[in-house]
């Protein structure tokens, strides 16, 4: 059955507020969450001073801050899976799973969710990073937070696919969702400049779509609109989201039947 895009706008909305709820109620834990941001800001930026690669127009901090910003955008929405596994053994997923909810509604939504305390954050670590020097610009702003809304919908989906998939081994999804995430962080650039990196690692870097996504935030953040960087994250952001949306909805139509 198709479904059209204003519905599955309606059901992704309804979805993420079911979702906020409970953070709405304990907004502790999203204050909290702001911890590790900060202290990478505080322990990790000043070390970068220096660092071939990560001195853009003078100052590490407009290199390194729009890293921070797509970092906690992943760690939030690849947890998705996690809140599922708990719903799962309560058993509301599958009341969820007999409404008229479209399916690719279950999983937008539960990855807007996901992006709406990042959100927060994002404002936090900005304000912060301005008396540092670090420069915005708003237009490129707005479309770099859009860039990475589309790739933590396609990484949210994914994380959902995961959690369905172990869902009898919810260990599994722990140990698949460290050990990939880790790697797409180191090898995105995100935390460290590539420039100087092996042969061997940048061919993976290459065929990372994180490391894309990351190399146009930094183009954006700085206002380069136009640069060819933008376009290929982009288009990076663009695929993730199929992907995971495609391959969301066919596990869930799976679990279902």
């Amino acid at each position: 059955m198709s479904v059209s895009a204003p519905a599955v706008v309606r059901d992704s909305s309804l979805v993420m507020v079911r979702e906020l709820r409970p953070t709405v109620r304990d907004p502790f834990t999203v204050i909290f969450s702001l911890i590790q941001p900060l202290i990478l800001l505080a322990l990790f930026g000043p070390l970068l001073d220096g660092v071939p690669g990560a001195d853009t127009a003078g100052n590490v901090w407009n290199w390194f801050i729009p890293g921070v910003l797509a970092m906690i955008a992943i760690f939030g929405t690849s947890m998705t899976g996690s809140n599922l596994l708990a719903e799962m053994q309560q058993g509301s997923h599958e009341r969820m799973l007999v409404t008229p909810l479209s399916r690719s509604a279950l999983l937008i939504g539960r990855a807007l969710k996901e992006m709406v305390p990042l959100a927060a954050q994002a404002v936090v670590i900005l304000l912060i990073g301005l008396p540092l020097g670090f420069g915005i610009d708003l237009a490129g702003a707005a479309i770099g937070i859009l860039i990475l809304g589309l790739f933590g919908i396609g990484l949210g989906a994914l994380s959902y696919t995961l959690a369905l998939t172990v869902r009898n081994q919810d260990w599994m999804f722990w140990t698949v969702q460290q050990t990939l995430m880790f790697p797409m962080l180191i090898l995105s650039g995100t935390m460290l400049p590539l420039d100087n990196a092996p042969r061997w690692m940048r061919l993976l870097v290459d065929v990372n779509p994180l490391a894309y996504v990351v190399t146009a935030e930094r183009s954006l953040f700085a206002g380069h609109l136009t640069d060819g960087s933008v376009g290929k994250g982009a288009f990076a952001a663009l695929v993730v989201a199929v992907v995971g949306i495609v391959v969301g909805v066919r596990k869930v139509g799976a679990g279902v039947r």
